[in-house]
């Protein structure tokens, strides 16, 4: 089981212990199912590279945030106004709410994050109730029906409590980054531990 470091991209054992291996390998028919030791043909290691980056590329940045309580305090101003109360349809009046709130620097949020005329009914006294406080609202996140103190813990503020608001990078980005150059690095050992691919087994 010595390792072998001279040509890394073809073999990381001694000669010897290819031979062993080789000679283990001969004696097994692996009931005439085998693919013996062909190279991973070069569409599937695209299909793999092409799979991972994509899942990266979907989910960046951040695609599955929590909806804070900010990007819905237009859509709680909007429901005091004369023409969204006179609409007794909550269907219509919900439309008129977003109708209202086109053009902020939400968008993209509130269309991730649509909501009903129900839901907004209950989040709406926790966020004017917050509003009153002076409280920032992009440090609290809507979860179900009720709006919580986000459980980010960014830098400083000059109060000297952390900011709660979301960070652009994601620390689970970096574990899976971790995890996935883990996990091609032991795979690419476990194949190079193998024979070169230049052998292949006749199973006598």
């Amino acid at each position: 089981m010595s390792w072998n470091f001279n040509s890394p991209l073809v073999t990381m054992v001694d000669a010897a212990t290819n031979e062993a291996d080789k000679a283990l390998w001969e004696k097994e028919d692996l009931g005439g199912i085998t693919e013996d030791n062909h190279r991973m043909p070069m569409p599937v290691v695209l299909l793999v590279a092409l799979t991972v980056l994509t899942a990266f590329a979907i989910t960046f940045p951040l695609w599955g945030q929590r909806p804070t309580a900010a990007i819905y305090a237009g859509y709680v101003k909007a429901m005091n106004t004369p023409e969204v109360m006179a609409i007794q349809d909550d269907e219509a009046a919900m439309k008129k709410i977003v109708q209202m709130n086109v053009g902020g620097k939400y968008d993209a949020l509130l269309e991730r994050h649509p909501l009903t005329m129900n839901d907004l009914r209950l989040i709406k006294p926790e966020i004017e109730a917050l509003e009153a406080k002076g409280a920032d609202l992009e440090e609290y996140n809507v979860v179900g029906d009720h709006v919580v103190m986000a459980n980010f813990e960014g830098n400083l503020k000059a109060d000297g409590t952390p900011e709660r608001k979301q960070p652009w990078w994601d620390k689970g980005y970096t574990i899976d980054i971790f995890y996935v150059i883990y996990f091609f690095t032991m795979v690419i050992i476990l194949i190079k531990r193998l024979p070169p691919s230049t052998w292949q087994p006749k199973h006598h």
